[in-house]
Order: C-alpha cells, then sequence, then structure tokens
C-alpha cells in the first residue's frame, strides 16, 4: 500500500473542505406536518429531503460516502469515481465530484428514468448501462479498475459512511425538530431501504439514546430485504429488479441492518403509486415513488395504532420530488405498460380520505 503523499494529503484537506463547505451552504430539511382523517390523537409527519441541492434523501448518502472515501486516502485528484446506482444516488455523486473535479461514471439498469439521466450528465457524469440489474456491481467494479478509478460502492459503505451517534445525521435531526411537537418521541419512524444505511442509521440512532421509538422499514415487490430480514438469512436474493426506483434490491446488500429493525412490511407497488398520487395531492406537490411507499406503510402502522387506542407520533421521509418521474409513474400508460392496476388502492385511499378508515385491498 503507498505511503500518503503530502500532495495527496494537501489535495484531501482540500477535498474535505469543499464538501464540508457544501454542507454548510444548505439548511436542515423540512418536518411537515400531514393531517389524517379520523386520527385525532396521532400525528404524521414527512421529512423533506427533496430539498437538499440534488433533490433526495441520497444527498445527505453521497456526501457521507464522498467524505469517508477521502479521508480514508481512497480518492485523489484526477481519479475517476464509478458508482452502481438506479438513479438518486448517481445525481448527488456526480454533484460531489464535479465538486471536486473528479470524473463520474453511473452504471445503473437502462431503465432508469431518463429525468434522472438528464441529471446525472447536466452535473458531468456519464452513464454506463446494463440490462440486468444485478450485474450493476461486477461491472461498476470492472470499469473502476480498468480506469484506475475508484469504485464507491454504496451498498457496502452506507451502513458505516455515516456517524449513526450523532453528528448532524438524518435521526439526530428528526428529533431535534419533533422536541416541540406534542408527542416529541416518535412511536413509529417508517423508512424504505435502498442500500439499508438510512435505516442503519436511524436504529442504531435510536438504541445509542434510548429511545422507546420503533423502527419500521417497508419494502417494495420483488425486493429481497423483506425476505432475508423474515428469515434472518443475509444472503438471501430474489433476483429481480424493484419497480419503485431508488428502494429495494434483488439481493440484501452488505449495509443493511436487520438488527436494528424491529418491524418490516412489504408494499405492493401498486399501492406505493396510487399512494404517491394521492399524497401528491393531499400536500399541492408532487413526490416520489418510495415516498409513496413510506407512507402507505405508516398509514398501517396509524391504523394499528387507532386499534390498539394509541396515541402518538409516526415520521416518515420524503424521499424526492415527483418531477423526476413525470414519464414513468405519473404517466397512467406507463403505469398501465407495467402491468400494475391502481385502481383498488386508489380507491381504498379516497375512502379513507371519506371515512378515516383504511382498508387494505389486498
Amino acid at each position: 500500500m503507498p505511503r500518503l503523499s503530502d500532495s495527496h494529503r494537501a489535495w484531501i484537506d482540500e477535498a474535505v473542505r469543499r464538501v464540508e463547505a457544501d454542507a454548510q451552504r444548505s439548511a436542515d430539511t423540512h418536518l411537515h406536518a400531514v393531517p389524517l382523517p379520523g386520527c385525532p390523537g396521532i400525528d404524521l409527519y414527512l421529512k423533506d429531503e427533496s430539498v437538499h441541492p440534488t433533490g433526495s434523501l441520497k444527498h445527505r448518502l453521497a456526501r457521507s460516502l464522498f467524505l469517508y472515501a477521502t479521508c480514508n486516502g481512497w480518492l485523489h485528484e484526477g481519479a475517476t469515481v464509478v458508482e452502481a446506482s438506479s438513479g438518486s444516488t448517481a445525481v448527488s455523486e456526480a454533484y460531489f465530484s464535479r465538486l471536486l473535479g473528479l470524473p463520474f461514471v453511473a452504471v445503473m439498469p437502462r431503465s432508469t428514468s431518463a429525468e434522472k439521466v438528464r441529471l446525472i450528465e447536466w452535473y458531468g457524469g456519464r452513464c454506463h448501462f446494463v440490462d440486468r440489474a444485478p450485474d450493476m456491481y461486477a461491472e461498476a467494479e470492472r470499469l473502476a479498475r480498468e480506469c484506475g478509478g475508484h469504485y464507491m460502492d454504496q451498498f457496502t459503505y452506507a451502513e458505516r459512511a455515516t456517524d449513526w451517534r450523532g453528528n448532524n445525521n438524518i435521526a439526530e435531526s428528526i428529533f431535534d425538530q419533533m422536541s416541540q411537537e406534542r408527542h416529541p418521541v416518535p412511536t413509529w419512524i417508517v423508512v424504505s431501504a435502498g442500500t439499508g444505511g438510512t435505516s442503519a442509521t436511524i436504529g442504531r440512532y435510536l438504541h445509542y439514546r434510548r429511545h422507546s421509538t420503533k423502527l419500521m422499514v417497508a419494502d417494495p415487490e420483488n425486493s429481497a430485504f423483506y425476505g432475508g430480514w423474515e428469515t434472518d438469512t443475509s444472503d438471501y436474493a430474489t433476483g429481480m429488479p424493484s419497480r419503485i426506483e431508488g428502494i429495494g434490491r434483488p439481493r440484501v446488500e452488505p449495509s443493511f441492518v436487520g438488527g436494528v429493525v424491529d418491524d418490516m412490511v412489504q408494499v405492493p407497488d401498486a399501492a406505493s403509486i396510487a399512494t404517491m398520487r394521492w399524497l401528491s395531492n393531499r400536500m399541492g406537490r408532487s413526490v416520489g415513488p418510495s415516498t409513496g411507499t413510506n407512507v402507505w406503510a405508516s398509514l398501517g402502522v396509524v391504523r394499528d395504532m387507532v386499534a390498539a387506542g394509541t396515541e402518538g407520533s409516526v415520521v416518515s421521509l420524503l424521499c424526492d420530488s415527483g418531477e423526476r418521474y413525470r414519464s414513468s409513474y405519473y404517466d397512467d400508460a406507463w403505469v398501465s405498460e407495467k402491468g400494475i392496476d391502481l385502481a383498488p388502492y386508489a380507491a381504498a385511499l379516497a375512502d379513507y380520505e371519506r371515512t378515516g378508515v383504511l382498508v387494505d385491498p389486498s
């Protein structure tokens, strides 16, 4: 292993300064209260991660990954950064690569939304496509090796790149923002998993701070996280890509820490998309499909709390804006082409709006 040179050390110092300066230019993300029908003792909040400079929750992850790789001495001046990503992480990593003057290549499935591809290219990144989502890992490793660059590998390093004990991570931010609410300690925090880094950070923080809050992870169809957690199998795989962009994986990723998760639920893709649209109308702004997954699972938690006579708060995440999905999840023809029937879930949510009672049509 080569010795750390003075020039490399100087480059690391400047790279860290740039990333930290960028963080200082951004305020914390907003916490929105979402009124619920028929639940006077329960409050639902969404932490709006779409307001980050690159428009999604993955901005936090990319910043942490770049700091982790830089401080480990893995990044070098001029070296190409390569990542396997279905979209939003690649957008954010393209942003930080440009910030540091580094070339960036995103290895992604051909099915990735055109809006995300354009954003990656706008930040100066290059997109390298594979036909099968499971092939991303090996292809990203190969490209990085051949060009002498660095494979960022979000799926391995997401759970360790963020300081879960605090230092302004997402969990600490949630509790700071909730401190003046009527139920300041959430009964549940509900998140979905792409790498597993967010759920690992939140779950570890809950244990470290000894909060009574429980952690629910919502997983889309085809994803391996739910099956792996339910069977306690770390090598569980479905071999199929998730149809909800940004979350769900064909295998249980190394960054997924099942031991911090209190409960999991598998959310049908139709429920995710119908809830995305329902929430967008309710909030007066568009949200992405992974937010629909989070909120459908959150509404199930709220329903169970009502049935148990429990009051409290539930916090989930608004992961990104719906503007990235106008040609896909908001397009009825695209949804129909995928064989997804939204009608039962759209009807269930309309009934919930009128009656305050959510009935799961599945």
